[in-house]
């Protein structure tokens, strides 16, 4: 359970300011649908996520010993600065996929924007660290679903409101925590 909890709790502070957030933002402003808006980032997290930590578990089948540990302990470090920068959106991002209605518009445009993205390379880290497919796919799409389902109902209210430097810190805590623990400890 550790492994859902690590990955539900890094996650979600990550996403707090991240280019998804923005996305959830837009898309709440531009459909006013919130249900099927949540579903669409559900299901994409859900494919994405689960891509990612299988390719994360092959990764740590692949390596072994001192070279996981070192992969994944700087994955989590440089996880930990790449936190601190704010992520912008372009707003063509999303204009292509409008045709097809708030589900299918955010589920393309989800899975698309967590390409390469850092609660992807996290998701990848975390199930080469902890060798638990499910459970680090079940908590990096809690950690997401926590960060941007709110802001569905709460759009930009809420998002004037968070200390977005200090969340963006505390995510950067928590990455750098358990790169360390991953070099020392694993």
């Amino acid at each position: 359970m550790e492994s859902f909890f690590a990955s539900t709790g890094a996650v979600a502070l990550a996403e707090i300011g991240d280019k998804t957030q923005l996305l959830a933002l837009m898309l709440a402003s531009r459909y006013r649908k919130p249900l099927p808006i949540a579903c669409g980032i559900l299901i994409a997290t859900l494919l994405n996520h689960a891509l990612a930590a299988w390719g994360g578990s092959v990764l740590a089948g692949l390596l072994q010993g001192p070279w996981l540990r070192w992969i994944v302990g700087f994955s989590f470090i440089a996880m930990a600065a790449w936190t601190l920068i704010p992520d912008r959106l372009d707003a063509g991002d999303q204009r292509r996929f409008d045709r097809y209605g708030p589900l299918l518009a955010t589920a393309i445009s989800f899975f698309l924007v967590e390409i390469g993205d850092k609660t992807q390379i996290a998701t990848v880290a975390l199930a080469a660290k902890y060798q638990a497919v499910a459970l680090v796919t079940a908590g990096t799409t809690l950690g997401l679903m926590l960060a941007n389902v709110p802001m569905l109902w709460l759009g930009n209210k809420a998002a004037g409101k968070l200390p977005l430097h200090w969340i963006r810190f505390a995510a950067a805590a928590l990455f750098a925590v358990l790169g360390v623990a991953a070099l020392l400890f694993a």
